[in-house]
């Protein structure tokens, strides 16, 4: 019988690459499970059901240790540094829950923090990998669960008498806290105060969440060591532009920036003064109908530089002079409306008085004007593999000196060293946080004892909920 010939065989469908990542994204729930992060999983679920409150304090901050206590090695042993530096900041912005109370830092805090710790559990590294580490995040919770069952029906099989005296270790361990830890603080009060508060109604809730807890810490763990194929995304080359095709558009924007700046300029030393006369505005409210529009153009030239260097032109001398020219001129004029945006914000504060909403319009500027110092130092000499992760510790560095420079209590300061044209605003700076009230105990009375029987001073309840502003407001109360 003759041989079918190679051109008459039937050629396999090739998977496509959707169906190929797919694939591999299932195979990784068929990864082992070691007996550390089963370990630490179930002490972070237990940890979760006692300290997991209505309000976060240093509870939060221990339980994100030890959600991190599985993860972290698997950082050390591949030499991932990088990577462990952004989750200690991770820890250190969770952290910040049990000093600060001003809501707006808390958030900025806890969102940095989340950014940080996908970052660092993917390996994220392109920019587009950046992007889609939530992505990657969230895919892996949903792949966790199978892996989780496997690895424990797996050892099930394997080691039944070693589970069992386990799971009995447990209960007698959680019987006896709970019969001694009752005696104990029937008879002590101040130990009483240490101990959570159990009430039979919140066990179903506490369950629920000591079991997401458990299921954070598996899934963080899941991702260091197998993250998912989108992990390690990474944009295809563009298309080099050419040269007047690329140049255009770019000294364009350019042009209008640095016009712009040279406008402001003009304005700084009195060119604009007899325009706003005529508009009858003062430069102070000319200040802040600028401010927002400035914010959103830093942050959309941002985004112009990273296509357009996507797509310069750079195959001869001349045209990588001409690319470095153009993003130059853009980029250092991008810096002067960041300048010039923080100066109007500076003569709006002086104008009308710092608020919540003035100090985190001014925090997010300075963090687009780093991210541009960035980018120019990336542009020098046109390698930007480290630009990412380095951004995304820009945005933790600047979460953490927010916290530090504590801003419900500057707003204290600043408003009432600016008393003297106007009177303090009581009604706003009653809205603030316990941050506020040892600033508040620097005013001259009648200021001092008005302000202070506004501001909170709700002690925390137990130590999971303890937060050093809340306590040292409640000190006073």
């Amino acid at each position: 019988m003759a041989a079918t010939p190679s051109w008459a065989a039937p050629r396999t469908p090739q998977p496509d690459r959707l169906t190929v990542a797919a694939r591999t994204f299932w195979r990784g729930y068929r990864e082992p499970v070691a007996a550390p992060v089963l370990l630490g999983a179930g002490a972070t679920g237990l940890l979760g059901a006692v300290v997991l409150t209505s309000r976060p304090g240093l509870g939060l901050a221990v339980l994100t240790i030890a959600g991190w206590a599985a993860a972290a090695p698997v950082l050390v042993r591949r030499r991932r540094w990088a990577d462990l530096a952004l989750a200690v900041g991770a820890v250190a912005l969770v952290a910040v829950v049990a000093v600060r109370d001003s809501p707006p830092v808390l958030v900025t805090a806890l969102l940095a923090a989340l950014a940080a710790a996908l970052v660092a559990a993917t390996g994220a590294r392109s920019p587009l990998a950046v992007l889609a580490s939530p992505l990657s995040g969230a895919a892996t919770a949903v792949r966790t669960l199978p892996w989780l069952t496997r690895g424990l029906v797996g050892r099930a099989h394997a080691s039944v008498r070693t589970l069992v005296g386990a799971a009995a270790a447990v209960i007698v361990a959680l019987t006896l806290a709970l019969v001694f830890g009752s005696l104990f603080a029937s008879a002590d009060p101040v130990f009483a105060r240490l101990l959570p508060h159990l009430d039979l109604a919140d066990v179903p809730a506490r369950l629920v969440l000591g079991l997401l807890a458990a299921g954070a810490a598996a899934a963080l763990a899941h991702l260091v060591t197998t993250p998912p194929p989108g992990a390690r995304f990474r944009l295809r080359p563009a298309r080099t532009a050419r040269l007047h095709e690329w140049l255009v558009p770019v000294l364009t924007l350019a042009v209008l920036v640095w016009v712009f700046v040279l406008v402001q300029v003009s304005g700084l030393l009195g060119g604009t003064a007899q325009l706003l006369e005529n508009a009858g505005l003062s430069y102070a409210e000319y200040a802040r109908q600028g401010f927002g529009q400035l914010l959103v153009a830093t942050a959309l030239t941002l985004l112009v530089v990273a296509v357009a260097a996507r797509r310069a032109p750079r195959a001869t001398a001349v045209q990588r002079l001409w690319t470095a020219a153009g993003l130059g001129l853009l980029c250092i004029g991008t810096l002067g409306v960041v300048t010039f945006a923080l100066r109007r914000m500076d003569l709006y504060v002086d104008a009308f008085g710092l608020t919540r909403l003035r100090v985190m319009a001014t925090w997010a500027e300075l963090v687009l004007g780093v991210g541009l110092l960035l980018v120019i130092a990336a542009g020098i000499r046109w390698r930007a593999a480290w630009l990412p992760r380095a951004l995304v510790g820009t945005l933790v560095v600047a979460a953490l000196g927010l916290a530090v420079w504590d801003p419900d209590a500057q707003i204290v300061r600043h408003n009432a060293a600016a008393t003297e044209l106007r009177g303090l605003d009581l009604p706003y700076l009653a809205g603030l946080s316990s941050d506020a009230v040892p600033a508040a105990r620097e005013l001259p009375e009648p200021d001092r004892s008005r302000l202070l029987a506004l501001l909170p001073h709700e002690a925390p309840d137990g130590w999971a909920a303890w937060s050093l502003s809340r306590a040292r407001a409640a000190a006073d109360s």
